[in-house]
């Protein structure tokens, strides 16, 4: 089966050397997709018979959004919780707990609703490749369920049952969990492994071992980095060659010139700024450094509860000092690299055919015109969803 795509109004295809400026864009151009791929882009004049068509009706047309980092897997909220930060208390990270509780006390078929539900809501406003972790089970049979309820709406799962150490729980009883009898179990359904390296959660020391255990399992590294505080994360992921570095907010110069030379994409997650009233990573500091950065959502009951990349991308141009095109690459071909694929986040010939149809005639309208609804039309693997 193959669709036409025609009538585009502008078309971002993350191939600078395709089109204008860091988007690449084209225009008077139209895609066929083949299956689940791309099979041609070309002037709107020389476009071939299809079987079936979308008119874009002069929108914008861009690589469907690319979520490298959320938390979907989870029972129960923090609204309360919310309204008390609102209030003026801090953030603390301990309301993680929280969830763990309620989480444990869930179903499988209610964590896999509760999830499902928020898979749906990010593909209804762009996003067709989303990485799920887990990190709310913390036990050895909830962090492999929460895994296996992962895999069933993703290939990006990731195994974070270094979250927090549990209530009642000996730090370095739980590392040695984590890193034997717990990485044993989630394994089979992880294809990441992350550690939050943060004050109140694993050190330096702690995060290395268990990263390195996790490499021995075959699993791919992913760092949450210097979040609250300057710390030890973000060199050590880009000294493990891990893929993102996420958060960044608090970065020593050092920080910036570690990444700036790596293969380690910065995962920025400015919902999680929003929802904590926390200062804003500084992407501009990042981008003009030649640091690889990444936007994602974050997306967790406590301290970013949003599954919206627009929201995203507005934030970024608003309050991090990005352009509107570094923003949406960033959530397009930053998500795949953060998540090492090259078959998503771009539009060519032989890429996934993931596409998100904007209900606006430029990229430029997701930061310009915040918080309103402007995905008109989703494919994911070349269906329409």
């Amino acid at each position: 089966m193959s669709i036409l795509i025609d009538n585009i109004g502008e078309l971002v295809t993350n191939e600078p050397d395709q089109g204008e400026g860091l988007l690449g864009i084209r225009r008077d151009v139209a895609v066929v997709i083949e299956g689940d791929r791309i099979a041609w882009i070309g002037p709107s004049a020389q476009k071939p018979p299809a079987d079936s068509r979308i008119d874009a009706h002069q929108r914008a047309v861009l690589p469907g959004f690319v979520d490298s980092h959320a938390h979907l897997v989870f029972a129960g909220d923090r609204a309360a919780e919310f309204g008390a930060r609102m209030a003026g208390e801090p953030y603390t990270g301990g309301g993680i707990r929280t969830t763990m509780a309620a989480t444990r006390a869930a179903s499988d078929d209610e964590l896999l609703g509760n999830a499902s539900r928020l898979v749906d809501e990010a593909r209804r406003q762009g996003t067709t490749t989303i990485e799920i972790k887990s990190g709310y089970g913390l036990n050895v049979a909830d962090e492999a369920r929460s895994l296996r309820v992962a895999g069933q709406l993703t290939t990006e799962t990731t195994f974070l049952g270094a979250h927090v150490v549990p209530a009642g729980s000996e730090p370095d009883a739980y590392v040695d969990l984590v890193r034997g009898e717990m990485l044993d179990a989630c394994a089979p359904y992880a294809k990441w492994i992350d550690v939050f390296c943060e004050r109140g959660a694993f050190d330096g020391d702690q995060t290395r071992a268990i990263l390195e255990a996790g490499a021995k399992k075959g699993l791919f590294l992913r760092v949450h980095a210097n979040q609250l505080t300057e710390g030890p994360g973000v060199r050590l992921a880009v000294e493990l060659d891990a893929a993102s570095a996420d958060h960044c907010t608090h970065l020593s110069d050092a920080d910036i010139a570690a990444l700036s030379g790596s293969n380690t994409v910065a995962t920025l997650l400015p919902g999680a700024e929003f929802s904590t009233r926390s200062p804003y990573p500084d992407a501009r500091r990042m981008i003009d450094a030649g640091v690889t950065v990444a936007l994602a959502t974050d997306c967790n009951p406590g301290s970013s509860y949003t599954s919206s990349m627009p929201f995203c991308i507005a934030l970024a141009v608003r309050d991090m000092r990005m352009t509107p095109a570094e923003a949406v690459h960033a959530a397009t071909a930053g998500g795949a690299r953060a998540l090492r694929r090259d078959d998503i986040g771009r539009l060519r010939p032989g890429a996934r055919a993931d596409l998100t149809v904007l209900d606006a005639p430029s990229h430029l309208h997701l930061a310009y015109r915040p918080g309103v609804p402007l995905i008109s039309t989703v494919l994911h693997n070349g269906v329409p969803q």
